[in-house]
Protein backbone atom coordinates (compact mmCIF):
# COMPACT_ATOMS: atom_id res chain seq x y z
CA UNK A 1 0.00 0.00 0.00
CA UNK A 2 1.43 3.40 -0.96
CA UNK A 3 1.00 6.44 1.26
CA UNK A 4 -0.05 6.79 4.88
CA UNK A 5 -3.26 5.59 6.55
CA UNK A 6 -5.08 7.97 8.89
CA UNK A 7 -6.84 5.97 11.62
CA UNK A 8 -9.49 8.10 13.34
CA UNK A 9 -11.64 7.09 16.29
CA UNK A 10 -12.11 6.89 20.02
CA UNK A 11 -9.12 5.66 21.94
CA UNK A 12 -9.66 3.59 25.07
CA UNK A 13 -7.64 1.94 27.76
CA UNK A 14 -8.82 -1.68 27.54
CA UNK A 15 -8.83 -3.73 30.73
CA UNK A 16 -9.00 -7.25 29.28
CA UNK A 17 -10.22 -10.04 31.58
CA UNK A 18 -9.44 -13.53 30.30
CA UNK A 19 -9.90 -17.11 31.50
CA UNK A 20 -13.65 -16.69 32.05
CA UNK A 21 -16.17 -19.53 31.95
CA UNK A 22 -19.11 -17.13 31.70
CA UNK A 23 -20.07 -13.50 32.16
CA UNK A 24 -21.27 -12.50 35.64
CA UNK A 25 -25.02 -12.17 36.12
CA UNK A 26 -26.62 -9.76 38.59
CA UNK A 27 -25.86 -10.73 42.15
CA UNK A 28 -22.98 -13.08 41.25
CA UNK A 29 -19.20 -12.95 40.91
CA UNK A 30 -16.97 -14.54 38.30
CA UNK A 31 -13.22 -14.60 38.83
CA UNK A 32 -10.95 -14.05 35.84
CA UNK A 33 -7.88 -16.13 35.13
CA UNK A 34 -5.94 -13.16 33.77
CA UNK A 35 -5.95 -9.38 33.35
CA UNK A 36 -4.00 -7.12 31.00
CA UNK A 37 -4.02 -3.44 29.97
CA UNK A 38 -3.93 -2.42 26.31
CA UNK A 39 -4.79 0.50 24.01
CA UNK A 40 -8.29 -0.10 22.67
CA UNK A 41 -10.69 1.10 20.01
CA UNK A 42 -11.00 0.10 16.37
CA UNK A 43 -8.85 2.94 15.06
CA UNK A 44 -5.81 2.31 17.27
CA UNK A 45 -5.88 -1.48 17.07
CA UNK A 46 -6.26 -1.56 13.29
CA UNK A 47 -3.49 1.01 13.04
CA UNK A 48 -1.16 -1.14 15.13
CA UNK A 49 -1.70 -4.13 12.85
CA UNK A 50 -1.15 -1.97 9.77
CA UNK A 51 2.17 -0.75 11.16
CA UNK A 52 3.17 -4.34 11.93
CA UNK A 53 2.47 -5.14 8.26
CA UNK A 54 4.72 -2.28 7.09
CA UNK A 55 2.20 0.53 6.47
CA UNK A 56 2.79 3.98 8.06
CA UNK A 57 -0.14 5.14 10.23
CA UNK A 58 -1.13 8.45 11.77
CA UNK A 59 -3.59 8.14 14.65
CA UNK A 60 -6.28 10.80 15.09
CA UNK A 61 -7.66 10.35 18.61
CA UNK A 62 -8.10 11.98 21.99
CA UNK A 63 -5.89 10.23 24.54
CA UNK A 64 -7.66 8.77 27.60
CA UNK A 65 -7.64 11.00 30.67
CA UNK A 66 -5.19 10.44 33.53
CA UNK A 67 -3.96 8.10 34.83
CA UNK A 68 -4.29 6.01 31.65
CA UNK A 69 -3.33 8.36 28.82
CA UNK A 70 0.44 8.22 29.35
CA UNK A 71 0.61 4.41 29.37
CA UNK A 72 -1.71 4.07 26.36
CA UNK A 73 0.33 6.64 24.45
CA UNK A 74 3.58 4.90 25.37
CA UNK A 75 2.33 1.55 24.09
CA UNK A 76 1.02 3.01 20.84
CA UNK A 77 4.28 4.88 20.26
CA UNK A 78 6.23 1.68 20.92
CA UNK A 79 4.02 -0.06 18.35
CA UNK A 80 5.13 2.52 15.76
CA UNK A 81 2.04 4.71 15.37
CA UNK A 82 2.51 8.43 14.70
CA UNK A 83 0.65 10.28 17.49
CA UNK A 84 1.39 13.82 16.29
CA UNK A 85 -2.29 14.48 15.50
CA UNK A 86 -3.56 13.23 18.89
CA UNK A 87 -4.66 15.55 21.70
CA UNK A 88 -4.78 15.13 25.46
CA UNK A 89 -8.20 14.64 27.05
CA UNK A 90 -9.94 17.90 28.03
CA UNK A 91 -9.83 18.69 31.74
CA UNK A 92 -12.77 17.26 33.65
CA UNK A 93 -13.54 14.34 31.32
CA UNK A 94 -13.72 10.77 32.58
CA UNK A 95 -10.99 8.33 31.52
CA UNK A 96 -12.10 6.38 28.47
CA UNK A 97 -11.91 2.79 29.70
CA UNK A 98 -13.33 -0.43 28.30
CA UNK A 99 -13.83 -3.54 30.41
CA UNK A 100 -13.35 -6.36 27.90
CA UNK A 101 -14.42 -9.89 28.89
CA UNK A 102 -13.00 -12.60 26.65
CA UNK A 103 -14.71 -15.98 26.46
CA UNK A 104 -14.09 -18.88 24.09
CA UNK A 105 -14.39 -17.47 20.58
CA UNK A 106 -16.12 -14.19 21.48
CA UNK A 107 -16.02 -11.14 23.71
CA UNK A 108 -18.18 -8.51 25.41
CA UNK A 109 -17.31 -4.86 26.04
CA UNK A 110 -18.40 -2.31 28.65
CA UNK A 111 -16.94 1.06 27.56
CA UNK A 112 -17.08 4.56 29.00
CA UNK A 113 -16.66 7.34 26.46
CA UNK A 114 -16.47 11.01 27.37
CA UNK A 115 -15.39 14.15 25.57
CA UNK A 116 -14.39 14.48 21.89
CA UNK A 117 -13.46 11.31 20.02
CA UNK A 118 -10.97 13.07 17.75
CA UNK A 119 -9.38 16.52 17.50
CA UNK A 120 -10.24 18.72 14.53
CA UNK A 121 -7.57 18.88 11.82
CA UNK A 122 -7.07 21.16 8.81
CA UNK A 123 -6.48 20.19 5.19
CA UNK A 124 -2.71 20.40 5.61
CA UNK A 125 -2.76 17.47 8.03
CA UNK A 126 -4.08 15.24 5.22
CA UNK A 127 -0.93 15.56 3.10
CA UNK A 128 0.23 12.10 2.04
CA UNK A 129 -2.89 10.36 3.40
CA UNK A 130 -4.21 7.73 0.98
CA UNK A 131 -6.68 5.89 3.19
CA UNK A 132 -8.86 7.13 6.08
CA UNK A 133 -9.97 4.40 8.48
CA UNK A 134 -12.75 5.50 10.85
CA UNK A 135 -12.94 3.26 13.89
CA UNK A 136 -16.70 3.43 14.52
CA UNK A 137 -19.85 5.00 13.10
CA UNK A 138 -20.41 7.06 16.23
CA UNK A 139 -17.16 8.95 15.61
CA UNK A 140 -18.26 9.73 12.04
CA UNK A 141 -21.69 10.94 13.18
CA UNK A 142 -19.99 13.26 15.69
CA UNK A 143 -17.39 14.35 13.09
CA UNK A 144 -18.98 14.22 9.60
CA UNK A 145 -16.25 16.59 8.35
CA UNK A 146 -13.96 13.53 8.14
CA UNK A 147 -15.64 12.43 4.89
CA UNK A 148 -15.10 15.63 2.87
CA UNK A 149 -11.55 15.81 4.25
CA UNK A 150 -10.92 12.31 2.85
CA UNK A 151 -12.50 13.20 -0.50
CA UNK A 152 -10.44 16.38 -0.86
CA UNK A 153 -7.27 14.39 -0.12
CA UNK A 154 -8.20 11.78 -2.73
CA UNK A 155 -8.23 9.12 -0.01
CA UNK A 156 -10.41 6.03 0.24
CA UNK A 157 -12.62 5.98 3.35
CA UNK A 158 -13.07 2.82 5.46
CA UNK A 159 -15.69 2.59 8.24
CA UNK A 160 -16.52 0.24 11.10
CA UNK A 161 -19.95 0.27 12.68
CA UNK A 162 -18.74 -0.45 16.20
CA UNK A 163 -22.24 -1.37 17.48
CA UNK A 164 -24.02 1.95 17.96
CA UNK A 165 -27.74 1.85 18.80
CA UNK A 166 -28.45 5.52 18.10
CA UNK A 167 -27.36 5.66 14.47
CA UNK A 168 -30.69 6.41 12.72
CA UNK A 169 -31.12 8.09 9.34
CA UNK A 170 -27.97 10.19 9.79
CA UNK A 171 -25.84 7.09 10.19
CA UNK A 172 -27.56 5.41 7.24
CA UNK A 173 -26.62 8.32 4.99
CA UNK A 174 -23.00 8.38 6.16
CA UNK A 175 -22.53 4.63 5.66
CA UNK A 176 -23.69 5.00 2.05
CA UNK A 177 -20.93 7.55 1.39
CA UNK A 178 -17.91 5.47 2.45
CA UNK A 179 -15.85 3.30 0.12
CA UNK A 180 -15.57 0.23 2.39
CA UNK A 181 -17.87 -0.69 5.30
CA UNK A 182 -16.73 -3.44 7.71
CA UNK A 183 -19.43 -4.80 10.07
CA UNK A 184 -19.36 -8.15 11.79
CA UNK A 185 -22.11 -10.70 11.19
CA UNK A 186 -24.23 -9.63 14.20
CA UNK A 187 -24.01 -5.97 13.17
CA UNK A 188 -24.84 -6.78 9.53
CA UNK A 189 -27.94 -8.74 10.59
CA UNK A 190 -29.08 -5.86 12.83
CA UNK A 191 -28.67 -3.39 9.96
CA UNK A 192 -30.60 -5.57 7.52
CA UNK A 193 -33.38 -5.99 10.11
CA UNK A 194 -34.08 -2.25 9.94
CA UNK A 195 -34.07 -2.12 6.15
CA UNK A 196 -30.43 -1.49 5.23
CA UNK A 197 -29.28 -3.29 2.06
CA UNK A 198 -26.79 -6.14 2.45
CA UNK A 199 -24.18 -3.93 0.74
CA UNK A 200 -24.88 -0.37 1.95
CA UNK A 201 -21.48 1.01 0.82
CA UNK A 202 -19.41 0.69 -2.34
CA UNK A 203 -17.83 -2.43 -0.82
CA UNK A 204 -19.07 -4.18 2.34
CA UNK A 205 -16.89 -6.73 4.14
CA UNK A 206 -18.64 -8.88 6.77
CA UNK A 207 -16.68 -10.82 9.40
CA UNK A 208 -18.15 -14.20 10.36
CA UNK A 209 -15.62 -15.24 13.02
CA UNK A 210 -14.62 -18.89 12.72
CA UNK A 211 -16.76 -19.14 9.56
CA UNK A 212 -14.55 -16.70 7.65
CA UNK A 213 -15.58 -13.50 5.89
CA UNK A 214 -17.34 -12.24 2.79
CA UNK A 215 -16.91 -9.17 0.60
CA UNK A 216 -19.92 -7.73 -1.25
CA UNK A 217 -20.51 -5.16 -3.97
CA UNK A 218 -23.77 -4.31 -5.70
CA UNK A 219 -22.83 -6.76 -8.47
CA UNK A 220 -20.96 -9.65 -6.83
CA UNK A 221 -19.81 -11.35 -3.64
CA UNK A 222 -16.87 -13.44 -2.46
CA UNK A 223 -16.83 -15.77 0.58
CA UNK A 224 -13.56 -17.02 2.10
CA UNK A 225 -13.39 -19.62 4.88
CA UNK A 226 -11.21 -19.14 7.94
CA UNK A 227 -8.22 -21.32 8.71
CA UNK A 228 -8.62 -23.23 12.00
CA UNK A 229 -6.56 -21.92 14.90
CA UNK A 230 -6.36 -21.86 18.68
CA UNK A 231 -8.18 -18.90 20.27
CA UNK A 232 -5.93 -17.06 22.75
CA UNK A 233 -8.24 -14.12 23.38
CA UNK A 234 -10.75 -12.53 21.02
CA UNK A 235 -10.59 -8.74 21.74
CA UNK A 236 -8.71 -7.20 18.81
CA UNK A 237 -9.27 -10.12 16.45
CA UNK A 238 -11.53 -8.01 14.24
CA UNK A 239 -8.91 -5.25 14.11
CA UNK A 240 -6.30 -7.79 13.03
CA UNK A 241 -8.57 -8.88 10.20
CA UNK A 242 -9.28 -5.30 9.14
CA UNK A 243 -5.60 -4.37 9.18
CA UNK A 244 -4.75 -7.33 6.98
CA UNK A 245 -7.62 -6.68 4.60
CA UNK A 246 -6.84 -2.98 4.29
Amino acid sequence: MSGTVLCAGRLYCDLVFTGLDRLPSLGTEVFAGGLSLHPGGGAALTGAYLVALGTPVKLLSTLPAAPFGAEVGRKLGAAGLDLSLCDAAPEGTDPQITVAAALAGDRAFLPRNDGPAVPRIDRGAMAGIRHVHIGELRTLIENPWLLPRAVLAGALCWLLWGWFDGWGDEGRGLISQVDVFLPNAVEAEALEAVGMPSCPALVTVIKHGARGAEALTAQAGLRVHARPGAVVDSPGAGAAFKGGFL
